[in-house]
């Protein structure tokens, strides 16, 4: 699975020249990628007392530009952003596939510091997605904090963790460190994307997007502050062949979750 990763600065509060930058980024990357994986919140920043710029799910223009998008490059988009849905504000995951119904997976763990609890109402489902045979679970910046609610279920594992984030540099080496022991005890291909640069609050962004293999090797990095795109090509036979030479998913204990909501 050839997957994109698009760390770049995000343009404060104006979603329409945040999707024609995606634009530009996706067209130059047409037919080599199958998914391509963009920062949180990408269409406005972390602006989460702006409820006005969020964009009605699947019927307002941001949405459909994505669609489009999916279905103009051939390959699935994996973000997320500011909607509205029923009435009730989110933070929410999304994968647009194309020619296909996009999926999405609300952020669960809202940043109350940021003032998103304020706001926005927390998802409650963890959801795996299917995406060409291989299994994706979606995560949104805060929630890489708390491991058990990314924790590998015995009977329905996923294949890459991604994580969408605007995790500003005050905090990165917490990043730096949590991303890849999700990875690890999950047993999983790990995917974080950050942002870079300085948004409308003041907050610096130094980026730090990353891909993990099963050895937990840094597959592809970026420099602080670097702007690019780039492609790993993850095996999932590969990985599920290790998880058959090392077994510890097999071996985790039973839980049961109970939300704090």
């Amino acid at each position: 699975m050839k997957v994109a990763l698009l760390q770049y600065p995000i343009v404060w509060a104006n979603p329409q020249a945040n999707i024609g930058l995606l634009d530009e980024r996706l067209r130059a990357i047409a037919g080599q990628a199958e998914i391509a994986v963009v920062p949180e919140m990408f269409t406005t920043g972390f602006c989460t007392d702006r409820p006005g710029l969020a964009d009605e799910w699947q019927t307002g223009a941001m949405s459909q530009a994505l669609q489009h998008m999916a279905d103009t490059y051939d390959l699935a988009i994996i973000g997320s952003m500011m909607v509205t849905d029923h009435g009730k504000l989110f933070n929410r995951g999304f994968i647009f596939r194309p020619s296909d119904t996009p999926q999405y997976y609300d952020k669960h763990h809202l940043y109350a510091s940021g003032g998103e609890a304020e706001f926005f109402t927390p998802g409650t489902e963890r959801k795996i997605f299917d995406y060409r045979g291989t299994k994706i679970r979606l995560a949104v910046c805060y929630d890489l904090r708390f491991p058990v609610w990314l924790r590998q279920d015995k009977n329905n594992l996923y294949d890459i963790l991604i994580v969408v984030a605007c995790w500003p540099t005050v905090r990165i080496q917490y990043w730096d460190v949590l991303l890849p022991a999700r990875a690890a005890e999950n047993h999983c291909y790990g995917i974080g994307v950050n942002i870079v640069g300085t948004d409308g609050l003041q907050l610096d962004y130094n980026g730090h997007s990353v891909a993990y293999d099963t050895w937990l090797h840094d597959v592809a990095c970026f420099e602080d502050y670097e702007s690019g795109t780039k492609i790993v090509d993850l095996s999932i036979e590969k990985l599920r062949h290790f998880r058959e030479v090392l077994p510890q998913w097999k071996e985790a204990d039973n839980y049961e979750l109970k939300s704090g909501n």
